[in-house]
Parts: C-alpha cells; structure tokens; sequence
C-alpha cells in the first residue's frame, strides 16, 4: 500500500526543509520549544514535568485527537506557567510548525514509530515514550529516521537516568557477582478484569479515525479508548511491553546483550477474567543468547514475594541477576549484591557431592535510593534537552536503538506467545528461521494513510 498524495505532500515538504537546513540552531542556554502530542494520562505529566524544567524548556504546542483533553491540558499549562500554548488536533500541523523544536510523544503504542518517523522528517527532535515501537519492523524505521535526519530521539526508558541502577549495572560489567549468565525480569503489577463495552458512537470531539491511525479499522467502544487500549493486539502490546519493557530493558542492559537472541519461547494466558481483552494477563518467557539468557515472569493476578521484594500488596517489579559468583536483585528501591563463599571452599567440600552444603552467602552490599532520585522522568527529559543543544545523540540516557532493542525483545516474547510455539532466530538478521507466520507478525497491515514505509 502507498501513502495518500497528502501524506507524500507532507514528507515532500519536511525532506525539502531539512535540506535547505531551516532549523533554528539552539545555543547551550536557550529553551527548547516543546510540542506534546497525546495529552492523556502520561500527557498530563509530561506537561508537569516540563512544566518543572522552566529554565530548559518551554511547552509551546498542544494536540490530542480528542477536544476534551485539548481543553484540559491548554488550561492545565495556563494554570501553571501563565501562558496559553498553541493548539492542534492533527500532529502533522504540529509537526510543521517552525515555533516547535521538539516533540514529546505520550501516545498509545501504535502511534509511536510513525508519529517520531513523521517528526523526525520535520525536523523535530522526539522524546517518545515506551515502548518504543508497536512491532520489531517500525522499530528498525525509526532508527533509521532519526540517523538520516540527524535528530536526537530519546525513549521513555527513565529506569536508565536513575543513580542506583547505573551504579548497580557499572558493577555488573566490573564483576561484582562473576560471569553474569542469566537475567530475570520481573513484572507483578494486579489489574483487574475490564470487562465488556459495547460498540457504540464516537463521542463528540473525538477523531476516532486519527486514534486508530495505523490499526486497522473497528467500531468504537469504551474498552478500546483510554488506558484499556494496551490490552488490544492493534493498539497495545500487554503488560510484557507497558511496564514490563521497563525490566526487559534493564535485563539486556545489565547481561550486556545488545543482538538477537538465538531462541525464544513464551507461553502463558489470559486466565480467570472473561472479558474483552485480547492480551495474557499471565506470561512467561525466556530469550537464549547461546552463553546467557533472559527469562520474563508477567503476572496480573495475586502474587506473593518473591527474591528479596517485600510483599507490596500484588506489585512487585524489578530484576535479578545471577553470577558464577552471587546475585543481585535490583528495583526501585534500590539494589543488593549477595556473594558465594565457594571460590574460597577447597579439598573435598569443593569436589563432594556435599559441596552446595558448605556454599555461604554473604550479602556485601546493600544500596538505597535517595528519596530525591525516585523520580527519574524529570532528568530524563533534562538530558534529552541537554542532548538536543550539544547535537548529539550519544549523550541521550535512551537513544532510540536501545528502547527500540528492548521493545522488540518484548515483541518477539508476544510473538512466540501467539503462535503458540518456540521460535528459532537467525542472530545476524533478526529474523525467525522457516516459520513465516511468525516473521509476518514482526510488521503489521498497516492503514491508508497511516503507514510506516520503507523508506523514511
């Protein structure tokens, strides 16, 4: 399928500024001009956050599909910073609009790839939140857009701006626990079943059509808009790429795995709940890298404790690495580091059969976040904004080619999952070995004209 004339017009016109160098060159005090495009939930606090960054930034634009989260959000800047931004119900506009040097992008998962590719073609420099992308395909075409175009994108991966998990990945790589063989996410986060909304009208001043974009067309109903839209196969990705992306990324981060993997198998389910969701409330996975592995818990129903999380009602997010020589658990909170004593065990304790017996653990570390570093969205969008007046994208926290890595991690978890099956992969090309159904499910039938092409 090709892009309607108007699409191609828009490209057209974005290519040819770019070319012609029509954007401004920020110096290392000037704010950046902000535009936020989706203005739910996660809207709501970009527009605090930036809000709070005063001295580096200015949020200048506004656009949201719906009229009513236009409204609210135009009054909420007012509130507090005194100014009325501009307002937009297409982000295209938005994106062609020279009073903007930036976008931040808090939409629903399929929007992601092409609103930061078609950004990116303006000239705009885009923080976009995780997952990256909806798919393994759009992921690829947004690393290449913000390459040709030179622009710095940053992911919503804020776990990577936090103090104590760079320290608890830096000792990782030092050889705090040996050789790290294995990493553990873990995403317990209890929801609770949605379920059943009938289709019915679109709501007044709401672009049912713009919501959709890439998704293929269907009737609108209540569980399909809103925050429910993450657990449909068109618009969402489960809870493995909402919350859980956030742990996958810190698994690749600290086992040192940037390529594909060489296998992988997911299974699970969407058990007890009948209701109109589409993705597993239940989910287990593991990515084998051939010398080390990932393996995925997600869990939506009562969970106990489990490592050393404390019971915090049914939530419990975080990590667990494993070593020839101890373990670390890591999460919000902060990380622990627990050393084996069997490198100093000898003679028959060592050779026996009994040698696990006289294995000892001594906990050597035990690091608290401070309270004032909890809060990771805030230096994640100072550093973008730092990023984008130095021109460099190797100073980005996440630069889009590692959410994008740790999105399709995700991806091809869900993948497996649907087809039912483990999955061999070929590492250099990061394509599935003689299973077709499954590489067809690494892009999507895209929708006229909402459309992730191959060429950015």
């Amino acid at each position: 399928m090709q892009p309607q004339p108007a699409r191609r017009q828009f490209v057209k016109a974005a290519a040819a500024a770019i070319a012609t160098a029509q954007f401004p060159i920020l110096g290392a005090n000037d704010r950046v001009n902000v535009g936020i495009v989706g203005l739910g939930g996660r809207g709501t606090d970009h527009i605090e956050y930036y809000s709070s960054l005063d001295a580096d930034a200015r949020i200048a634009a506004l656009c949201d599909v719906n009229q009513t989260a236009r409204e609210r959000a135009v009054a909420a800047v007012q509130k507090l910073k005194g100014y009325q931004p501009k307002e937009y119900a297409d982000m295209r506009t938005l994106f062609e609009s020279k009073d903007v040097d930036a976008v931040s992008l808090p939409l629903p998962n399929h929007w992601h790839a092409l609103a930061t590719i078609w950004a990116c073609q303006a000239g705009k420099d885009v923080y976009v939140e995780k997952p990256a992308c909806h798919n393994v395909y759009e992921g690829r075409q947004m690393v290449k857009a913000a390459r040709k175009y030179n622009r710095m994108v940053q992911v919503g991966s804020q776990s990577r701006s936090l103090a104590h998990k760079i320290r608890a990945v830096q000792l990782l790589r030092e050889g705090v626990i040996g050789q790290v063989y294995h990493a553990r996410g873990l995403c317990f986060r209890r929801r609770f079943s949605i379920g059943h909304t009938p289709d019915q009208p679109v709501p007044a001043g709401l672009d049912w059509d713009k919501f959709l974009g890439p998704a293929q067309w269907k009737p609108y109903s209540k569980n399909k808009f809103a925050y429910n839209w993450h657990w449909f196969w068109d618009t969402g990705n489960g809870d493995i790429a909402n919350q859980g992306v956030h742990e996958m990324d810190i698994c690749a981060w600290g086992l040192g795995r940037t390529g594909w993997p060489a296998l992988v198998s997911s299974t699970g389910g969407k058990f007890a709940w009948k209701d109109d969701q589409e993705t597993p409330n239940t989910e287990q996975a593991t990515l084998d890298f051939g010398d080390a592995q990932i393996s995925f818990d997600v869990r939506n129903l009562p969970t106990p404790p489990e490592g050393l999380g404390g019971m915090r009602g049914s939530n419990y997010v975080g990590n667990m690495f494993f070593g020839d020589g101890g373990f670390m658990v890591v999460d919000h909170q902060g990380f622990q580091v627990i050393k084996s004593t069997a490198a100093n065990i000898s003679g028959e304790a060592a050779r026996g059969a009994g040698a696990g017996d006289a294995e000892k653990y001594e906990k050597i570390m035990d690091e608290r976040a401070q309270e004032k570093e909890l809060d990771s969205t805030a230096p994640h969008m100072k550093n973008f904004l730092d990023a984008i007046r130095a021109r460099d994208h190797k100073l980005l926290t996440a630069d889009v080619e590692i959410g994008v890595r740790s999105a399709s991690l995700c991806h091809l978890a869900n993948i497996s999952y649907r087809v039912g099956r483990a999955l061999r992969m070929a590492q250099s090309t990061g394509h599935f070995l003689g299973d077709e159904e499954a590489n067809a499910m690494l892009t999507r039938n895209y929708r006229e004209p909402y459309i992730v092409s191959q060429d950015v």
